[in-house]
């Protein structure tokens, strides 16, 4: 039994999608390596047709919960503060929006067919924005499940747990990290910035990838 997909997985759940959108989304995931939050992001402006490029920006909000009597950081479990032993009331909140923004190459196929998937009116208006895809993440996981179903694909399992899951989005992204490890930092598209990869800080976190050899000298940034 596998335990991440591989680039013919891909190309399988691809050729299965009946659909622009649907392929699109597979693609954009092993491809580029994203969080699905990310690849459900993108507008159409965030892509650059001429330099053949695509913005990807990521927000994560954080909430900052304080003790107002002595200011000492709580968690949201805290009932007594460990700072100055008082029962945990009236808290302080704030939030934190960390933003990250980075530019990534795409190869031509996926140029070519984010071009053709908007020229069609693929892209969707919510409010001030247009969206390339306008799914929620629960309707993107039931997309790349049934794809993969469709396609003959295999179920994962988890190595940490030994549980067996279908594909998902995430492992998608884990599939995409692994495949980089093992083509010694070549992801599937040329020039890929691997100063800064997604799959450096996969390999360093995720077990899946502790036997992979690694090519000497690259995971310094």
């Amino acid at each position: 039994m596998k335990v991440y997909p591989e680039p013919e997985d891909a190309r399988r759940m691809e050729q299965a999608a009946t659909n622009w959108r649907d392929r699109l989304l597979v693609r954009l995931l092993f491809h580029l390596g994203c969080r699905v939050s990310e690849v459900l992001a993108i507008e159409t402006k965030d892509i650059d047709f001429i330099a053949g490029t695509i913005t990807i920006q990521h927000l994560k909000v954080r909430l900052k919960i304080s003790c107002p009597k002595c200011g000492f950081r709580l968690g949201k479990q805290h009932a007594y503060c460990p700072g100055c032993g008082g029962v945990v009331k009236d808290v302080i909140t704030a939030e934190r929006e960390h933003r990250r923004v980075r530019t990534l190459p795409l190869d031509k196929d996926s140029l070519k067919m984010l071009e053709e998937y908007i020229s069609r009116g693929g892209s969707i208006k919510r409010r001030d924005k247009h969206l390339l895809f306008g799914i929620n993440r629960h309707r993107a996981w039931q997309i790349i499940k049934d794809l993969a179903e469709k396609a003959g694909l295999p179920k994962l399992v988890n190595p940490e747990t030994g549980r067996v899951h279908n594909v998902s989005p995430h492992r998608l992204r884990d599939g995409f990290a692994v495949n980089a490890v093992k083509t010694a930092w070549r992801p599937l598209q040329p020039g890929y910035p691997l100063q800064q990869p997604e799959s450096q800080r996969l390999v360093r976190t995720r077990p899946l990838f502790l036997e992979l050899p690694l090519p000497a000298g690259r995971l310094s940034h």
